[in-house]
């Protein structure tokens, strides 16, 4: 299928509890399985995909082999899912190691970065992509525990990551954050999802000025309405079924066309590019 051919709302209306599974969604989103081709340039490298099992995580894992990297990948509980991003891994010649559990506890992504060092023998990218999400009509209905998890997941787990990662991450390492059109535009029924993302954003151009001593990159990617699981198990169906038509170009973005984005800012090329937002949203401007 070419870019021209992907899937444009509406979509048949679909509810999944959350977090979602691939499998469920209709249609099914595209990772890049069959369409994307590596060329070496993350060769040797070692990497840590958080949120890696479906979605935009799966692709960039997808993506990541195929460039030629050993990708650790971390997920809540979605065996299945994550199972499959593994095969993929694998079957591109890198090896695969998955780690389920909630980043929303330090002492876990302790247990991540320690779990890649001893399967890789260092770190050299760390994608914070992993996200929790929930539809809210007003301030009131957002529970105080529901604001927490929020926090914890989105924008606590980062902190908690990149602190035990570093010790591990040499010049050149680079670390690339999961930020959103929402940063810039927030949508009021996700009020605490588009908070902490609001927040990565500057994170990470914090982070940068810190890190950039050290020659380790840091930029974060801003996606906007991509089709992923996150979206029939966290939206109402009437949404979902026109989710991404409010863009130019119509349609939501499948999660191939982010991969691209998640490989340049790791590889060596991208030498230069630090505290950088780079938007991916269907032609739909931020600030």
């Amino acid at each position: 299928m070419s870019n021209v051919d992907l899937p444009k709302p509406p979509f048949r209306e679909q509810h999944q509890p959350m977090p979602g599974r691939t499998d469920a969604m209709d249609p099914r989103p595209d990772h890049g399985e069959t369409s994307y081709r590596g060329s070496g340039r993350l060769a040797g490298k070692a990497a840590i995909v958080t949120g890696g099992d479906s979605g935009i995580g799966r692709a960039v894992a997808i993506a990541y082999a195929r460039e030629g990297a050993d990708v650790l990948v971390s997920y809540l509980d979605e065996d299945d899912d994550a199972a499959e991003t593994r095969r993929w891994v694998e079957d591109a010649g890198r090896k695969c190691v998955l780690v389920a559990g909630d980043i929303g506890d330090p002492a876990h992504c302790r247990k991540i970065v320690d779990e890649a060092v001893a399967a890789f023998g260092r770190i050299d990218v760390l994608v914070n992509n992993a996200a929790h999400q929930a539809t809210f009509s007003s301030v009131e209905d957002i529970a105080d525990e529901e604001w927490d998890r929020t926090f914890r997941t989105n924008i606590h787990a980062m902190f908690y990551l990149i602190k035990a990662a570093l010790p591990h991450m040499g010049e050149g390492g680079a670390i690339v954050n999961t930020t959103s059109v929402n940063a810039d535009t927030p949508s009021p029924s996700l009020l605490a999802y588009a908070t902490t993302k609001g927040a990565i954003q500057n994170f990470t151009g914090g982070l940068a000025q810190l890190l950039a001593e050290k020659g380790i990159r840091v930029n974060c990617v801003a996606p906007g309405p991509i089709w992923t699981p996150l979206i029939p198990s966290t939206m109402p169906e009437e949404k979902v079924k026109n989710f991404g038509k409010q863009v130019p170009m119509q349609r939501p973005g499948q999660p191939k066309e982010l991969a691209p984005v998640y490989v340049m800012l790791a590889a060596d090329e991208a030498s230069y590019v630090s505290g950088a937002t780079v938007a991916v949203t269907g032609g739909r401007p931020i600030l």
